[in-house]
């Protein structure tokens, strides 16, 4: 255990130390057509870092499955060919490789960080976890119960809760609308040999995406990379469905004896390869992406008092888009906040942005951007966010001019065609009561209560039925929608 810390600090000590790496510098390795590999030398210090994106996110759970694929991801370090849980972890432990998988809508994310002189092994591991996974009963059974414990306090939080419902609302049926840890019954159903045939299948080389960064020179990585991934098998999975339909316009209530519920509200985004992407980005800011200097921020916590807090960001993937916003309040103040959110998004599509709002947020958006690049592991997480959104590997020298382009008929244009409320889907976990007319304002702002965790659910009681509001039973537990791809800016 002393060494395992004592490795940890040493990768962690690197990592802060790791300079960031020039974007001009940005490089395409060749593995095939079937792969995209993007590179970038960096010999600031001995770190190399890997993300490889595979075509395996809870899209491709299968019907009757829902949770399948990230019961698998997190089975991916529990032992691999003859290494055992404990042999894995230790030998990881040994060289201080740092190693983790995730699973988004679309992709499973395996990040791979180490030393340069462990990074082969490291890599070997990568590759052995993806052709001889174990998925050993005693792990199996672990993760399983740590899945369904999750589920479970979940359900008993009004964000939680309120975010797999909205997901199920928005998509209306399509695999993005179901959880991406499944629910209850399909986690108790998942075998092992699930689990090997879902390996099989998506962890594959067809749409695999790498990212590399690090003390590596190009023919280093070209070796390392075909080396560790070259004997996965070079097949790609089905694509998923269409989107048939996107959103659910109106206001659901899922009862939760909770006094602060909490309210997610969303509509249909623009996609990542539409030109409308980077000034919506930029309109969002404005509306409620900038913290207090947003327009939702302002109406709702600053004027009304409402909330502590209210934002809304965009997030694009491979086939859909959303903006998706969030605000939590007392229980007697629910309506008067949706009114108000609903008045700012129409206020803010009939007039759109001011040039001193606009000037605001290119200067932040593009002086923030360099701090995604401020190590080796986020140089290579950026990388591959930018890969899995379908962008070019120009991007990241351009994004800024991009952004320094936006025009203010630009924001206003995007804001008229994105900010419709009359569109708007709005979930609420929690029962609101009746409190002030929505056109009230008070006189001395009510000062909110802070954020909590929320009592149980109430599984089999409704909301008392008001004007535009569709009462909705509380649905079965479902995972909450990723805030993005990545935290760090589009």
């Amino acid at each position: 255990m002393k060494r395992l810390i004592l490795s940890s600090i040493a990768v962690g000590a690197l990592l802060l130390m790791a300079a960031p790496v020039s974007a001009a510098e940005l490089k395409k390795l060749d593995l095939g057509k079937n792969a995209e590999v993007w590179f970038s030398e960096d010999h600031t210090v001995p770190i190399i870092a890997v993300v490889a994106a595979l075509p395996a996110g809870s899209v491709y759970d299968p019907a009757g499955k829902p949770g399948l694929a990230s019961f698998a991801a997190s089975l991916i370090d529990e032992g691999a060919g003859n290494m055992d849980t404990r042999a894995f972890h230790e030998t990881l432990a040994d060289k201080a490789i740092q190693f983790s998988a995730s699973v988004d809508r679309d992709s499973l994310v395996i990040s791979v960080t180490s030393l340069k002189e462990n990074m082969p092994q490291a890599m070997k591991l990568l590759q052995t976890a993806l052709l001889h996974p174990r998925f050993d009963s005693e792990a199996v059974n672990r993760i399983r119960t740590q899945i369904l414990q999750s589920i479970q306090q979940g359900d008993s939080r009004p964000p939680t809760v309120a975010r797999r419902a909205f997901v199920k609302a928005f998509f209306n049926g399509h695999p993005y609308g179901h959880d991406s840890d499944g629910d209850p019954a399909s986690v108790a159903s998942i075998t092992p040999d699930d689990l090997r045939g879902f390996a099989r299948s998506h962890w594959v080389r067809g749409g695999l995406k790498v990212s590399i960064a690090g003390d590596i020179s190009p023919a280093e990585a070209t070796k390392l990379v075909g080396d560790t991934f070259k004997p996965v098998p070079d097949v790609r999975p089905a694509s998923p469905p269409a989107i048939r339909r996107l959103g659910a316009p109106g206001t659901h209530v899922i009862a939760m004896d909770v006094p602060q519920p909490t309210v997610i509200f969303g509509l249909p985004g623009i996609m990542r390869a539409d030109p409308d992407f980077i000034p919506g980005y930029v309109a969002n800011y404005i509306l409620g992406g900038g913290g207090f200097s947003s327009h939702l921020m302002d109406e709702v916590r600053v004027k009304r008092g409402l909330t502590y807090g209210i934002s809304t960001q965009v997030s694009a993937y491979n086939r859909a888009a959303i903006m998706l916003g969030s605000v939590a309040t007392r229980a007697d103040a629910v309506r008067h906040t949706i009114t108000v959110v609903h008045d700012t998004l129409a206020d803010f599509a009939r007039t759109g942005a001011t040039q001193a709002e606009l000037d605001d947020a290119k200067t932040f958006l593009t002086g923030s951007f360099p701090l995604a690049f401020s190590s080796t592991s986020g140089f290579a997480a950026q990388l591959s966010t930018f890969q899995r959104q379908g962008l070019d590997i120009g991007y990241v020298a351009r994004r800024n001019s991009l952004i320094q382009q936006v025009s203010l008929e630009d924001v206003r244009r995007v804001a008229k065609k994105l900010f419709d409320p009359a569109r708007l889907t709005v979930v609420v976990a929690g029962s609101p009561v009746e409190g002030r007319k929505a056109t009230e304002r008070p006189k001395n702002p009510v000062r909110p209560t802070p954020p909590q965790q929320g009592a149980p659910a109430t599984a089999n009681t409704a909301a008392a039925p008001t004007p535009g509001v569709k009462p909705m039973v509380k649905p079965q537990v479902k995972a909450p929608i990723e805030p993005g791809r990545t935290p760090t800016p589009p």
